[in-house]
């Protein structure tokens, strides 16, 4: 019988490994989880070690597979040449008490299998180790050893403060862990915290991409759809826009309201639509959205309120794909997805799911002044891969509305205060 050890992240994939070597008949005799180690342990999952033995009868077969390759190897080599060809013999049958006793004894201390494997799994924290001057036991150190010790103690301070702080604007595991891999490269002699933090800042900006508001090119009218949950603010987020786009860039805009559920929402956005001078008309059917679009030909944007619903309500799902899929295709069309700020990671990700069979999107993210943490910002930007547009941070009709400012919402999510 053979023993041996075989590592991996999961279980599953550390007997996997031990199949490959022994077959598949191999003898799984234990499972160990192997806690992490060094510096960087906290912020690093467990390994799995698996021992596993193959019968001699296994052995045997493998034995005579590696001679019948090693025959065939015999066979093609030239003879006639003047150095001497050794075959490799099968290996001698194990002696049972020996292998016992090794076993054992790399139970009771770590072997070096076990060092590469954390090596591997931990690379930060071995090159800040290796990153010290270490010198021999009773030797003082010297202040350029004394500098750099203290220097990867920074290092890895800056490490520790920057995971709590993203964890803490929650910021998904996943995410921040994607961002500590980054990080490792960085991690050497002559690289400052502050060049660190530097890195990390220009790698949110990218993650986060360049904001994607309304695009003015193409025929006339612009037709955007807003859509989204109950109660984010679509009908006031849209007035905001609209009143921009009116006063800034003296833009003619109209109104449509497909939200006839809500009680009231009518003549909310009928309200705004009087303060701007702008037309707006009400439908009720797919039909009558191309015939209202029509009407407003000349107008350089036309803004499309409509009704909030459950992602989980497939009714009111399908009703929407419709409506959409139903705008003829000549009309310039953008479809904006308006999600609060304050709405659970776990609700979001089913929303977003939800709105990504209807149509695509770009984002809008409201209500950032009712909440303390914006991790829910990237974390749907990389989860949805769309664009982000616009935030929205009070109830002020147009003030409380800014295109999306990457650098700012970054500096939050490290910690700053804008």
């Amino acid at each position: 019988m053979t023993i041996n050890k075989f590592q991996g992240r999961t279980e599953e994939e550390a007997i996997e490994k031990a199949k490959q070597e022994f077959g598949e008949n191999a003898v799984i005799m234990n499972v160990k989880e192997v806690k992490p180690k060094g510096l960087f342990r906290a912020f690093k999952n467990s390994t799995y070690e698996v021992t596993a033995a193959m019968e001699e009868k296994e052995q045997f077969v493998n034995s005579k597979r590696a001679l019948q390759n090693t025959k065939k190897l015999h066979d093609s080599i030239n003879l006639s040449a003047d150095e001497k060809i050794e075959i490799p013999k099968p290996d001698a049958k194990p002696d049972f008490r020996e292998m016992i006793q090794k076993s054992a004894a790399n139970q009771q201390m770590p072997v070096q299998e076990e060092k590469k494997i954390e090596q591997r799994l931990d690379d930060l924290s071995n090159r800040l180790e290796e990153s010290l001057a270490r010198t021999p036991m009773g030797e003082k150190k010297s202040e350029e050893t004394s500098a750099k010790e203290k220097t990867a103690s920074e290092e890895f301070h800056f490490v520790r403060i920057l995971y709590s702080t993203l964890l803490k604007n929650e910021v998904h595991e996943k995410y921040v862990n994607q961002i500590l891999d980054e990080i490792e490269k960085l991690i050497r002699p002559g690289n400052s915290v502050d060049m660190i933090l530097s890195n990390v800042y220009q790698k949110l900006i990218l993650r986060f991409g360049q904001p994607k508001t309304i695009d003015l090119s193409g025929n006339k009218p612009k037709v955007l759809f807003f859509v989204g949950p109950t109660g984010v603010g679509k009908t006031t987020t849209i007035a905001k826009i609209a009143s921009k786009y009116k006063v800034e860039y003296d833009k003619k805009v109209a109104f449509i309201t497909a939200d006839t559920y809500r009680i009231a929402a009518t003549e909310q956005l009928q309200v705004y639509a009087n303060i701007l001078d702008a037309p707006m008309s009400i439908v009720y059917t797919q039909d009558e959205m191309n015939d209202a679009i029509a009407k407003f030909a000349e107008h350089d944007l036309v803004f499309v309120d409509t009704a909030g619903f459950s992602h989980k309500n497939e009714k009111q799902r399908n009703d929407m794909k419709a409506l959409l899929g139903g705008v003829n295709e000549e009309y310039n069309k953008e479809v904006y997805l308006v999600l609060s700020a304050t709405t659970k990671y776990v609700d979001l990700l089913d929303i977003v799911d939800s709105y990504r069979e209807i149509a695509d999107y770009k984002l809008i993210f409201t209500k950032l002044d009712e909440t303390t943490t914006y991790g829910n910002l990237l974390n749907i930007k990389l989860y949805s891969g769309a664009d982000l547009s616009y935030t929205t941070n009070g109830q002020n009709v147009p003030d409380d509305i800014e295109v999306f400012d990457t650098q700012k919402i970054v500096k939050k999510l490290l910690g700053g205060n804008s």
